[in-house]
């Protein structure tokens, strides 16, 4: 029998579903670190009261860098189930840029956007 090139769309379908349940609780959680951003910029009294500590400010700061930093890995991770998405409608999803093989389901069940096989990411470190 002749090596698979591409998923049935009843494969594509199932990862269609997989990637949309990972996309609504990927944007679920970017609208929150979004708002947390926004809550840490609002304009209470925190700051002007006299024990404010300046290792609190300190903190704060780092946990706003941290949670942008968050937000923009977050924003990666939606635009890179979105491309997946474009993918399955052109009927390229799971297909290695690399080999140009078919990538195992396994891997795409845990990381549906992945665009590589291990082997070809392994030869990439």
């Amino acid at each position: 029998m002749a090596e698979k090139n591409r998923y049935s769309d009843e494969e594509l379908e199932e990862f269609r579903q997989i990637i949309n349940e990972k996309l609504e609780v990927a944007q679920r959680d970017y609208d929150a670190l979004k708002a947390s951003l926004m809550n840490a910029d609002n304009n209470s009294t925190d700051d002007t009261s006299p024990t404010y500590k300046v290792l609190e400010e300190g903190a704060n700061t780092l946990s706003k860098e941290e949670t942008t930093r968050l937000a923009q890995r977050q924003m990666k991770f939606i635009q890179s189930l979105q491309a997946a998405l474009v993918r399955i409608e052109n009927k390229t999803y799971g297909i290695c840029r690399e080999t140009g093989k078919l990538i195992p389901k396994e891997r795409l069940r845990a990381v549906p956007h992945a665009t590589l096989c291990i082997e070809a990411k392994q030869n990439k470190h």
